[in-house]
């Protein structure tokens, strides 16, 4: 299917707004916004042939690739320079791991993981989301990311020297210890 200037205007007037919201909620700075936003409606026009509209709706397929686009954003990101500063939300890592270790020491642990363990941990503690919202955007269950998200952070003490708190093949609470 070849678009016509007319067909790209459309498609872009109907559904810009609603991809670039997706992804202002998502990223810290807008003009990062932006252009994630450009490269979701390139692929777009690039794929429209691939589309098909019998397996979804038109916004459907567009959310899959913009919600692709952004999780290929964060698996570029170099987390190392930004760690101390972007995590928002550390109560579920352990203080003494954070306190002990560096952050240096972190980022080597976090490239070491399985590529969707690692992007779980960014999504996470890099951007802030919740596990549901993990879970939506990966397209796996709530259980399967719970698991995972488990799983990445005894892996990344367990790299990080402390195997004491994370014993191979066993869950272990993550909330801080008294």
């Amino acid at each position: 299917m070849i678009l016509t200037e007319e067909d790209r205007e459309k498609i872009y007037t109907a559904y810009s707004g609603k991809v670039m919201g997706y992804i202002m909620a998502r990223v810290r700075r807008r003009a990062e916004a932006e252009d994630l936003t450009a490269d979701v409606f390139e692929k777009v026009y690039r794929k429209i042939g691939d589309y098909d509209r019998t397996k979804s709706s038109l916004s459907t397929w567009i959310f899959t690739i913009t919600r692709n686009t952004l999780i290929d954003s964060y698996r570029r990101k170099r987390p190392t320079e930004e760690l101390s500063e972007e995590i928002p939300d550390l109560t579920e890592l352990d203080e003494d791991l954070l306190q002990t270790e560096t952050l240096e020491e972190l980022a080597r642990a976090l490239r070491s993981l399985e590529e969707e363990l690692r992007d779980i941990v960014v999504l996470r503690y890099y951007d802030g989301k919740p596990l549901t919202e993990i879970a939506e955007l990966m397209g796996l269950s709530y259980g399967a990311v719970k698991i995972r998200h488990q799983k990445a952070l005894n892996e990344i003490r367990r790299l990080m020297g402390d195997e004491e708190n994370a014993p191979r093949g066993k869950i272990i609470s993550l909330r801080p210890r008294k």
